[in-house]
């Protein structure tokens, strides 16, 4: 279970938190331009643009779950266990597998317009990277400057929705998504007036009492709705810490506690880590589930024209200020 995000105040961010019961080793890892990929309908592909984002690394391959590109477009892949539907290679289409979408969409597209155009000739396959490592079942969310779109593979083909809220979570698919968001209309974070009967004069007794009802559990469909309402009624000071820490917190608002979901093999599912990312600035924050305090790390501070990546461990282990 995850959430994506996108935040534009003053410069343009995207986050997420990657909600998972177990680690695959993921660290921040940066792409240089030109990098060579080997994809699996036979073709070489290298991309324009320089990525960074998070994800775990094979035989000098990427395995990006979430990544911005230095032109400003970013994308995340998040678990759609139910509906994704991959298809055999089709003739006259540009046949990509679920792993190398992320590059390949990030490595030529500087906008969702852009994307949006190799989307058309998209067919996503089912081929894996080898016999030992499968497929993930996802969707995926685009976001540039100005907007931002769903893509999710179905049985019929890619959906391609528009997302006028820029929040995504997991199943169902987006577009129930859209319509259940109505069944919360009168939701406010101001205190409502008395509507309920006009027999008598009832008065709230806490703040906050205008969102009575806003889901609370970690369901996707509630962190849905939790997300866009939170998100639509942020707001901070026009500072990349004000921003940056208004991301973080609107994630929080939808993360997991160890304990608290449990999954149907009895593990504990977790909001493993959190990210923001700068789409102007060209950074990369995160924080993980045992280390709150926030890291930074520059796109730039990298080797953008080089042949190797760069791979930043994640520091995990809870950093503490000593205020005294």
């Amino acid at each position: 279970m995850c959430t994506a995000l996108a935040w534009r105040r003053g410069h343009s961010y995207f986050g997420r938190n990657l909600d998972l019961e177990i680690s695959y080793g993921e660290k921040v890892v940066v792409t240089p331009r030109n990098y060579r990929f080997a994809l699996k309908n036979g073709t070489e592909y290298h991309n324009t643009y320089a990525l960074m984002g998070m994800g775990m690394v094979m035989e000098e391959y990427p395995f990006y779950y979430e990544a911005f590109n230095e032109a400003g477009l970013a994308m995340a892949g998040l678990n759609f266990p139910k509906s994704a539907v991959y298809q055999e290679p089709k003739e006259g289409m540009d046949n990509i597998s679920p792993f190398e979408l992320m590059p390949w969409i990030l490595g030529q597209a500087a906008t969702v317009e852009q994307a949006r155009t190799l989307l058309e000739r998209l067919n996503l396959t089912n081929i894996p990277y080898g016999p030992q490592m499968p497929l993930a079942p996802l969707h995926f969310m685009i976001s540039d400057r100005k907007e931002s779109i769903v893509v999710e593979p179905m049985a019929e083909g890619l959906r391609i929705c528009a997302d006028p809220y820029d929040v995504m979570t997991n199943e169902p698919p987006f577009d129930f998504q859209l319509w259940n968001l109505q069944q919360y209309l009168h939701l406010s974070p101001k205190n409502q007036p008395n509507t309920f009967t006009p027999l008598n004069d009832m008065q709230t007794y806490a703040v906050g009492m205008g969102a009575v009802g806003l889901p609370g559990d970690t369901s996707s469909i509630s962190r849905f709705v939790r997300a866009t309402f939170n998100l639509a009624n942020s707001t901070c000071d026009d500072t990349e810490t004000s921003c940056v820490g208004q991301v973080f917190h609107v994630l929080d608002s939808v993360s997991m506690v160890r304990g608290a979901t449990i999954t149907d093999h009895g593990q504990l599912d977790i909001t493993a880590y959190s990210c923001c990312m700068d789409l102007d600035g060209r950074m990369y924050y995160y924080k993980t589930y045992d280390n709150s305090q926030i890291t930074a790390l520059s796109m730039d501070r990298a080797e953008l024209d080089g042949t190797h990546l760069t791979v930043y461990e994640l520091i995990k282990e809870q950093q503490l200020r000593n205020g005294n």
